[in-house]
């Protein structure tokens, strides 16, 4: 993976990550560090403390040490590089940062949380920062964490805070369970790549829970050739899938007008766009509605074990969520 960005954030907001506690933000709320959206600037707009600022930003330090906030991830994993998105902080961002991991299990973001006393591992040397700028910082981590604490030295504004990994889900926790999407995100899911997503993101396709709108799903240009358009997962876990669903909703006069299913199964890292792997059919080419749930289970060939699925979508189009039920191999 030579572009971290192409994993999980496994702080967004999206996933269930939340800032849980910050020594100080005097000036604009920790909270805004896992805003799944792009920071934005509203021009003379002031709050009684000062300039208005979608980020998080403290006051200024007039003693010895620095400032920190602790993000809870919204998904455990492993961290490959994080993105310290300074936008519009340009005079007033911090000189530099570091960060630290954690795993701690079992405490509620209400638990008064004893900062100090936690095992703190640095997964992130203390680096330089640039002022208006996505800072990209890659990380040499290979532990699980499931809680980040970002400094900054000594003061000023961090706009989001992105940390992709790889999701590393609890799979004893599932273990034995009947009707596991194999799919989803949290259950460590990637959808490793797309014939196009010019509207919408092929990573959508897999978040939690049901999909906010158009721009929450994926969506492929309008097709002008011949062909169609694929998207292709690497389940969280080998398995077999035994009922599927492709979910239009919001996608109206932008539905595919069908689409099929085929699944594969390949050893470690291997790359699932070589041209000779035998992909087998899972659903046959299936009419869409346009705006609805789809559930399929009765259509689905003879299941086998797979670790790829691939979506095929005829011609083109949106579809806002593809869950993939089954049961996890044996380890």
């Amino acid at each position: 993976m030579t572009d971290f960005t192409e994993l999980v954030d496994l702080a967004s907001e999206r996933v269930g990550g939340a800032a849980i506690v910050a020594n100080d933000d005097f000036f604009a709320s920790c909270e805004n560090l896992v805003k799944a959206a792009k920071p934005v600037w509203r021009e003379g707009e002031y709050t009684d403390r000062g300039k208005w600022m979608d980020g998080w930003e403290t006051r200024r330090r007039r003693e010895p040490g620095h400032d920190w906030c602790v993000i809870r991830l919204g998904l455990a994993g492993r961290i490959a590089g994080v993105i310290v998105d300074t936008a519009f902080f340009v005079g007033n961002h911090p000189e530099s940062c570091s960060l630290d991991g954690a795993v701690i299990e079992g405490r509620g973001d209400r638990d008064p949380f004893p900062t100090e006393a936690i095992g703190w591992s640095e997964i992130l040397p203390r680096t330089p920062l640039q002022g208006g700028t996505e800072n990209r910082l890659p990380v040499l981590h290979a532990g699980r964490v499931t809680h980040v604490r970002l400094n900054i030295f000594p003061d000023g504004g961090v706009a989001r805070l992105r940390v992709y990994g790889l999701v590393l889900p609890d799979w004893e926790r599932l273990e034995g369970a009947e009707d596991v999407d194999l799919a989803a995100i949290e259950n460590g899911g990637r959808v490793v790549a797309s014939s196009d997503m010019f509207f919408g993101s092929r990573h959508n396709l897999i978040l939690p829970g049901p999909s906010r709108g158009m721009m929450d799903g994926w969506e492929t240009r309008r097709r002008r050739g011949p062909g169609h358009d694929w998207a292709i997962v690497r389940l969280g876990a080998a398995g077999r899938i035994r009922r599927v669903e492709v979910d239009t909703t919001h996608f109206k006069g932008n539905a595919p007008g069908s689409c099929s299913i085929e699944t594969v199964s390949v050893e470690g890292e291997s790359d699932p766009l070589e041209t000779d792997l035998p992909w087998k059919e899972l659903l046959p080419n299936t009419r869409l509605e346009p705006n609805r749930l789809h559930r399929f289970e009765r259509e689905l060939s003879e299941t086998v074990e797979a670790t790829h699925a691939r979506l095929n979508i005829f011609p083109d189009g949106g579809v806002s969520r593809l869950r993939l039920f089954g049961r996890r191999s044996p380890a």
